[in-house]
């Protein structure tokens, strides 16, 4: 049951999301996580400030999962989003944040797992 919520200063074009909703949909299966149950968000042209600056295009992404995956899982995970989001909306992996949160309760369909 993960959640990635993506927000960018970047704009994100309708091409440019469907690109990325099948890269992570892809990639979020190196934390032992599918598709099947992967919600995901975009929110784009963000006023976001790295560095006291703006005047580059950066994201973070927040990823929050039902239960929990190992350090060398979320590094996987890491680069493959870095590398997903630098490639499809040409932002420097420097510009890049990746958050996670593990969830012990999670809601659905008016009970919980």
């Amino acid at each position: 049951m993960p959640f990635i919520n993506t927000r960018t200063s970047a704009e994100i074009s309708k091409e440019q999301e469907k690109q990325l909703k099948e890269k992570m949909g892809s990639a979020i299966s190196l934390i032992g996580k599918s598709e099947s149950w992967l919600m995901l968000n975009f929110e784009d042209n963000c006023r976001l400030y790295f560095k006291g600056d703006n005047s580059e295009n950066m994201a973070i992404v927040e990823v929050a999962l039902f239960g929990k995956a190992s350090s060398s899982q979320y590094d996987a995970l890491t680069e493959a989003i870095t590398n997903d989001i630098s490639a499809v909306l040409n932002i420097a992996p420097s510009n890049i944040y990746v958050k996670y949160e593990e969830v012990d309760h999670w809601g659905y369909n008016g009970f919980n797992f």
